[in-house]
């Protein structure tokens, strides 16, 4: 049977039994590109067309199904007449690639890469060298210049730079200091930011005899770092030239600077040798190492979820109170999104805490549970951590009393993990933006004081949303640029995955629309895979569609000082609709698929979308049965969908109903404070309701 494989890493390419597939013209190639960065997904039409045209021309449809059809003539030229394609697939509204695995030189990279972890350094050593040899150039490099290969080229050039890291320690394990000496070099010239690189080069001179150099090294390290981050080098790099200095006599043995991956698997061995395998000790570690795992990024995030249940149920099962409260308690993972990732299991875990609670002992006289305060105090976090986004007074009620009991123990981490449930519980009703800035303010000073990086970076993204969300963007920009940093610094990669869509909002509000819409889509691609379902769910249908109401809304206008960009929003929307020129709101609809998954946000999409389709007395049905929004950071652009719903259909009872509800956030920015969307100033759509009363 042929195999057919695919090339990336370069130049797009394909090849079938080892020869060339000829592949036509550039939007072929461009075609293949979409639909391998896919991963075997369907990707729409309409999303083709977006990414093949900034302005597509008439017919651009069908020229997309010219360009499938051509290559499926390339890559599967034996397939007789009118059977149906293997491998580029026809599937519901587009096509997908349904290439086989390791058929595609990326996956195959990842997967070396993944494996090498695991290995001793000689077999890593192998894997690693196999990996980095599959690159012929920069990832996609005929598209380098398209928004939407961005996402992609920059996790497999992260990815290719971890490899040549990694690659030099499994030299410098094996003793070959010398031969790691120039990728290091190269890689530190062309990435000056990267302090592992900085820091492997220099113990590689080091080891070669190269004194002086290893300090020079260090020294360009420090300038590097100053001039393109502003932050001075981090403690493995000011250990690596104290000892240096001092020509620490460790520096010269391989074996005294494992790797992380060896320094890992004999703690892991000797763990395993010295404690008992169903022993409580082991279920509390666990519940520490499910805690660093949740922060590494999306498959350890999904992982640490489910493995949490797990050990708080045998901590149950123990019939210890104490027991459960700590492993129940120990999970003080910030959390900075207000929807839960998991309801079911979050149902679960307060109903766990809450027995815990009930049968923990009250002792002392002081109201927080005598000795069992900081549990007591963990378990309420817990709590009001696990009931976000559910309108229950049990959840502000738990997180306060958590507040209460870490101030009175004066425990600046459990007064971070408190904090923390204060904040999910804050979005009780509009406007509480300034409520959440200074929760994140100290929150971020007492990850700065006590050495509680995740804290540190929680606050700084409590602060960047709350600023945006009261229109304060120069300080929110400032919030946003110390998370990149502190995350980069920690290893805290899904921070970066909120930034990332905070500069979407950015130029939203500046009034580009054009170029925020690329950014969502960016920005979406990346949240892709991150673990968080609670985020990602209908979020980037949502923010396309408060992009496009917001700009073609007349009593809507951009926030930011910034020029807008004469490109926006089309006077009408697709034909067929019900809006017409002079409805710029449905027009704006008609600019978002109404197919999208819209996931918790449909009740509130779908007024519009039935006003778009022309079905006034449904739409309106509709709009009378809409609950009030969930208690989240999108609570008051939830309303203004619904307002937008409202003004269409000239429905006063409810323009009354959310104004009242509105009201509180008058001064803010609709939807800016989640860090995410925005559907402009709230006192534009309070103005625009008073104007629709008044008018009635």
């Amino acid at each position: 049977m042929e195999r057919v494989g695919f090339g990336v890493l370069g130049p797009v390419a394909a090849e079938r039994d080892g020869a060339a597939v000829p592949l036509k013209g550039p939007r072929h190639r461009a075609v293949l590109a979409v639909l391998l960065i896919a991963r075997r997904r369907v990707v729409p039409v309409d999303r083709l067309v977006d990414d093949l045209w900034e302005d597509p021309p008439d017919g651009a449809v069908g020229a997309v199904r010219t360009f499938v059809a051509a290559l499926r003539r390339a890559l599967e030229p034996d397939r007789p007449p009118r059977t149906p394609p293997r491998l580029l697939v026809t599937e519901g509204p587009g096509y997908a690639l349904r290439t086989a695995p390791g058929t595609v030189d990326a996956w195959r990279f990842e997967d070396a890469l993944h494996e090498a972890g695991d290995q001793p350094p000689k077999r890593a050593l192998e894997l690693l060298d196999s990996a980095l040899g599959l690159w012929r150039g920069p990832a996609y490099a005929d598209f380098a210049d398209e928004h939407w290969t961005r996402a992609e080229r920059a996790r497999l050039n992260e990815l290719r730079l971890q490899a040549v890291e990694r690659r030099a320690d499994a030299r410098l394990a094996l003793g070959e200091a010398a031969a790691a000496v120039p990728d290091l070099d190269a890689q530190a010239a062309e990435h000056p930011w990267r302090e592992e690189t900085w820091r492997l080069l220099a113990l590689a001179l080091y080891r070669s005899g190269r004194q002086a150099d290893a300090l020079a090294v260090l020294r360009r390290a420090r300038s590097a770092l100053a001039d393109a981050l502003g932050v001075d080098p981090g403690p493995r790099l000011r250990r690596l030239e104290a000892d240096v200095l001092a020509q620490d006599p460790a520096l010269d043995r391989p074996g005294a600077a494992r790797s992380a991956a060896e320094v890992w698997a004999r703690t892991a061995a000797a763990y395993d040798r010295s404690v008992a395998a169903g022993s409580r000790a082991r279920l509390e570690s666990s519940v520490g190492l499910l805690r660093s795992l949740a922060v590494t990024g999306g498959g350890g995030l999904e992982a640490a979820r489910e493995n949490r249940l797990a050990a708080m149920r045998a901590a149950e099962e123990a019939d210890d109170p104490e027991l459960a409260a700590r492993v129940i308690g120990a999970y003080d993972v910030p959390a900075i999104w207000p929807r839960s990732d998991d309801p079911a299991q979050a149902r679960e875990i307060v109903a766990a805490a809450e027995r815990t609670l009930a049968a923990l002992p009250m002792r002392g006289g002081d109201g927080t549970g005598g000795e069992y305060a900081a549990a007591r105090s963990r378990l309420l976090a817990t709590i009001g951590l696990e009931m976000r986004g559910i309108r229950s007074p049990r959840g502000p009620q738990a997180a306060h009393e958590a507040e209460e009991i870490a101030r009175r123990l004066d425990d600046p981490a459990l007064l971070a993990f408190a904090l923390n449930a204060v904040f999910m519980q804050s979005c009780t009703r509009a406007g509480g933006a300034e409520r959440r800035d200074a929760i994140g303010a100290e929150a971020a000073a007492l990850g700065a004081r006590h050495a509680l990086p995740t804290y540190e970076v929680f606050g700084r993204m409590v602060r960047m949303q709350a600023r945006a969300g009261l229109g304060d963007f120069a300080a929110a920009d400032e919030h946003a640029a110390a998370v990149d940093r502190l995350s980069l610094q920690n290893e805290l990669p899904l921070a970066r995955v909120f930034t990332r869509w905070y500069r979407a909002l950015r130029a939203a509000v500046s009034g580009r629309t054009g170029d925020a819409e690329k950014a969502y889509r960016d920005a979406a691609a990346e949240l892709e895979g991150s673990g968080m379902p609670g985020v990602e769910a209908g979020l980037p249908p949502l923010a396309l569609l408060c992009l496009h109401v917001s700009a073609g809304h007349p009593a809507v206008q951009s926030v930011s000082e910034e020029p807008s960009a004469a490109e926006e929003t089309p006077e009408s929307p697709e034909a067929g609709g019900r809006g017409a020129p002079g409805s710029p709101v449905l027009a704006a609809v008609g600019r978002v698929s109404p197919d999208s998954d819209w996931g918790p946000y449909r009740p509130w999409v779908e007024p519009l979308l039935l006003l778009h389709a022309g079905k006034d007395d449904e739409a309106r049905a509709a709009l009378h049965t809409l609950p009030e929004p969930p208690p989240d950071l999108l609570y008051e652009a939830l309303c203004c969908l619904e307002a937008a719903a409202a003004l269409e259909l000239g429905d006063r009872a409810t323009l009354e109903k959310v104004r009242d509800r509105l009201l509180p956030a008058r001064q803010e920015i609709a939807g800016a404070g989640s860090g995410m969307v925005t559907l402009g100033p709230v006192a534009q759509w309070l103005d625009a309701i008073a104007d629709a009363l008044a008018a009635a």
